[in-house]
């Protein structure tokens, strides 16, 4: 391998991932703003914590068509987890539980899901087949989600290229989990069954700040339509990452955009440092044929240990577990991630697979920091026949957690010799990664013969077309044009007042930046004073906007007569002060002056700020603060 060293996050340039060879693609996650959910007729949208009852259940891999069990089904079936699930009356049915059959896929969904296919140039296939696709995490309570293709090879402009989206699919969301600790893992199920899309981009970003650029503007297509829910946790991003030699690698559920790229940043540096831990091992004679280990029960060996959670163990009368990996001196402190150790990668397996879930789930020779005294890890040496270029390994726990943990920190070495280990990896704050699962494969997705093939017609697709807006990048050059302000060009492109605006400006030919600004910042600033903006809506600000064109209110009076609005509920025209005239303007300026001939200014812009000050104090909302500055002689660079 060529001789490399990962720069800090900050440093890294994109020669520098070009040098490694980073590869990355997106599947984007994103609800569907409908009434009902996917298969059955309850509504969607609504959240709650609380819960009528309360069903258990465990799950249990079955055999794909092929005769072929799924390499995460049958991960998940070793953790022995009670799945419980919450359960409310009002937002979920017997479909969601496995007890009726589905209904029809919800109409509303699949227009917008097409809809949105074809902002993003798909072509939409003409019959859609649905398909089961399992889950035995215990997300969804039938063990399996329901999931159709829908759009196929398109694409989405980027700097000088095309980014492909290979394929787009509609499925039902999953529960929302409440706790997962020991053996038992708890669920909400008000968001089951919600319609969701998902759009596959190809492994087509070559840098990790271009994964992040790239989401925000597939985010921004759907989110332009006004279909779409919105909010934390309504979209969410998986990210596949690869290296040169590595394998790709899933992070799933990230919830922000932001913290893509130091994520894929840390994904692409554990790559590349297995890489190089397995090229050691291969140096030391160990490969994925020479490869051996073996365990030991010390549980009577250590009575009375210096260590603070095996002394815990030890009082509980726990089982503890040795693994010896033969050769592996110093290599569970090699670093994989930033300030993060291959220690971690057997850590997690523990955590997830044996469920030992209380942290640290275990303690090794290579650890730097205060664990076994010497003596204790003499003592453990010579009842293990370690050697000194041997690592080794204790865990604690139930006997049959052990017996998990073990069998687990002996794959993941053995995992070592082979490289980088096909992986489906959780977003971790601190912007490293943990495992999830293993991987899934095809074999995990099978046909559902509980419903109809969807044939979608060439009528259909006519009826979409007539409520689907323009790229939302060809509306921010547009705003460009108008001079609409930058800052606000991009959240006007994908709000779902950008039609008023084109109507506004178009058709009744309003300033272009004052509509921009009336429904885009105005309703910023009044959230900001925790006013109610709910209330503001299409026909509140064309009304708002008609009286400002009728010279009924000055430009200045748009902000003021908006929070007027929201304070009594309704927008009332007839009660709007009358506008200033000039011969009342004149009277004010006198009233100013007699004001100002008592104060001895001898700088005429102050004199004239003051002034114009208080005449505004009395006018603003009933006339421009640009007739007033020109009258007073106040001019500057942006009129109060």
């Amino acid at each position: 391998m060529e001789k490399f060293r990962f720069k800090p996050f900050e440093e890294m340039t994109p020669e520098d991932y070009q040098r490694v060879g980073f590869k990355s693609g997106l599947e984007i996650h994103q609800q569907l703003l409908t009434k009902k959910k996917l298969f059955c007729r309850c509504p969607a949208g609504q959240y709650s914590k609380e819960y009528d009852a309360e069903i258990l259940r465990h799950m249990r891999p079955t055999l794909s068509e092929m005769g072929v069990y799924d390499g995460t089904a049958l991960m998940e079936f070793k953790t022995k987890k009670n799945i419980t699930y919450r359960i409310n009356r009002d937002t979920v049915c017997t479909y969601e539980m496995d007890d009726t059959p589905p209904f029809l896929i919800d109409e509303e969904a699949l227009e917008i899901a097409i809809g949105i296919g074809m902002l993003f140039k798909c072509n939409i296939i003409d019959e859609m087949h649905i398909a089961r696709k399992q889950y035995l995490d215990g997300s969804i309570p039938t063990g399996f989600q329901r999931t159709a293709i829908y759009a196929l090879n398109g694409s989405i402009p980027y700097k000088n290229r095309q980014i492909s989206i290979v394929q787009m699919s509609i499925e039902e969301d999953s529960c929302r989990e409440v706790s997962d600790i020991g053996h038992e893992r708890v669920y909400l199920t008000d968001r089951l069954g919600m319609p969701l899309i998902e759009t596959v981009t190809g492994p087509d970003m070559k840098t990790p700040v271009e994964v992040a650029e790239v989401a925000r503007i597939l985010a921004n297509v759907a989110r332009s339509t006004g279909r779409v829910r919105r909010g934390m946790g309504s979209a969410r991003e998986d990210v596949n990452v690869s290296v040169r030699g590595g394998t790709r690698i899933e992070i799933k559920g990230v919830p922000r955009i932001s913290m893509i790229p130091l994520l894929t940043y840390n994904e692409a540096k554990r790559q590349w440092n297995l890489l190089r831990l397995r090229d050691e091992l291969k140096n030391r004679g160990i490969t994925i044929d020479t490869f051996e280990a073996e365990s030991k029960d010390v549980s009577t060996l250590l009575k009375n240990p210096h260590f603070l959670p095996l002394k815990e163990a030890v009082e509980k009368n726990q089982n503890i577990q040795c693994v010896v990996l033969k050769g592996y001196h110093g290599l569970l402190h090699w670093e994989t991630q930033t300030e993060t150790y291959f220690s971690k990668e057997i850590s997690d397996r523990l955590r997830v697979i044996a469920c030992l879930t209380t942290i640290p789930n275990m303690v090794h020779s290579d650890s730097k920091g205060d664990t076994l005294t010497s003596s204790e890890w003499r003592a453990v040496k010579r009842a293990v026949g370690a050697g000194d270029a041997d690592t080794m390994v204790i865990v604690w726990g139930d006997k049959g957690d052990t017996e998990t943990a073990v069998k687990e920190i002996i794959i993941r070495a053995k995992e070592a010799t082979i490289g980088v280990p096909s992986e489906t990896r959780q977003a971790l704050r601190d912007g490293t990664n943990g495992f999830e699962r293993i991987l899934p494969g095809a074999d995990r997705m099978y046909p559902d013969t509980d419903l109809p093939p969807k044939r979608i017609t060439r009528e259909k697709l006519e009826e979409i077309k007539k409520w689907l807006p323009e790229l939302y990048l060809d509306r921010i050059k547009w705003y460009s044009e108008l001079g609409v302000p930058a800052d606000i060009r991009r959240d006007l492109s994908i709000s779902p007042m950008a039609p008023l605006f084109k109507e506004l400006v178009s058709e009744k030919e309003i300033d272009p930046r004052i509509a921009a600004t009336t429904i885009i910042n105005f309703p910023k600033r009044m959230k900001r004073k925790r006013m109610n903006v709910k209330f503001i809506n299409a026909d509140l600000i064309s009304s708002i906007l008609n009286c400002y064109k009728n010279n009924i209110i000055s430009r200045d009076g748009i902000l003021k007569v908006m929070e007027e609005a929201i304070k009594l509920g309704k927008f009332y025209p007839e009660l709007l002060p009358a506008p200033c005239t000039m011969e009342e303007l004149d009277i004010h300026l006198e009233r100013a002056e007699g004001i100002m001939s008592d104060l001895k200014l001898r700088n005429p812009a102050k004199k004239a700020h003051i002034k114009m000050g208080i005449i505004m104090k009395e006018l603003r909302g009933r006339i421009d603060a640009k007739i007033v500055a020109e009258k007073v002689g106040f001019i500057s660079g942006e009129a109060e």
